[in-house]
């Protein structure tokens, strides 16, 4: 299929979840994961109306960005290695991975004089060991101390849920961020207004919906995988 008629289906499939939670697709931001796609498939997606593309692979994405630069808004949405800042700090406008301080200093201090970075801070909530991320515990300390850090906005928080049939099952995770969501939102910091979720990817997206995702990461049910 197209990537126009796979985005007509999510489009369709977030105003069904927006229903029934009630709340409003106008709020939902689709992320294309085109970490497995060619440039020409980004471009597709483009061209269908996605305005939001997201890269885990530095490299890659730097050439996706050099290709199609400002007609996207871009997303780094996996693990970041601090000596790979300078490099790509540029190029992308959100970086979804920030869960060390390590990493909030090197950010800080490559972001141009007076600006600001778009950041999610990482939670593993599930406590899985094989993704990374802060324990819940330690989010509120955390943000706390990226006051420190003037470049850094944390516009709210991001997590991965595990592979699951049951979807349903995802949904304590999904909860649990939005109610730390919400406990950092409530303080009304300036340094961290905390006012989305990155949550939902393509096999449970639906559910990271009703329960509050603003942003969703959808990969292979929108632009397929090639490589």
């Amino acid at each position: 299929m197209s990537v126009k008629q796979n985005f007509e289906h999510v489009q369709a499939s977030i105003q069904s979840a927006c229903k029934r939670s009630d709340r409003d697709p106008a709020r939902i931001h689709i992320v294309a994961v085109t970490k497995y796609v060619s440039v020409e498939r980004a471009q597709e997606a483009i061209n269908a109306g996605i305005v939001h593309l997201g890269e885990n692979r530095i490299e890659e994405g730097l050439d996706k960005w050099t290709a199609l630069g400002s007609q996207a808004t871009w997303h780094f949405i996996g693990n970041l290695q601090s000596k790979k800042v300078k490099k790509m700090i540029h190029a992308f406008e959100y970086i979804h991975s920030l869960d060390r301080l390590s990493l909030a200093k090197e950010i800080d201090k490559r972001v141009e004089e007076g600006e600001k970075k778009k950041c999610f801070v990482q939670v593993n909530v599930t406590g899985e060991e094989s993704k990374s991320g802060l324990h819940p515990d330690e989010v509120m300390g955390f943000i706390d101390d990226l006051k420190k850090y003037p470049s850094i906005e944390v516009v709210g928080l991001m997590t991965m849920a595990p592979f699951k049939e049951d979807k349903e099952t995802l949904r304590p995770a999904f909860k649990h961020l939005r109610q730390l969501k919400e406990r950092v939102e409530h303080l009304q910091l300036p340094h961290a207004p905390c006012h989305e979720l990155s949550m939902g990817m393509s096999n449970d997206y639906e559910v990271a919906i009703e329960e509050g995702a603003t942003f969703i990461r959808i990969g292979s049910s929108l632009v397929g995988k090639e490589k």
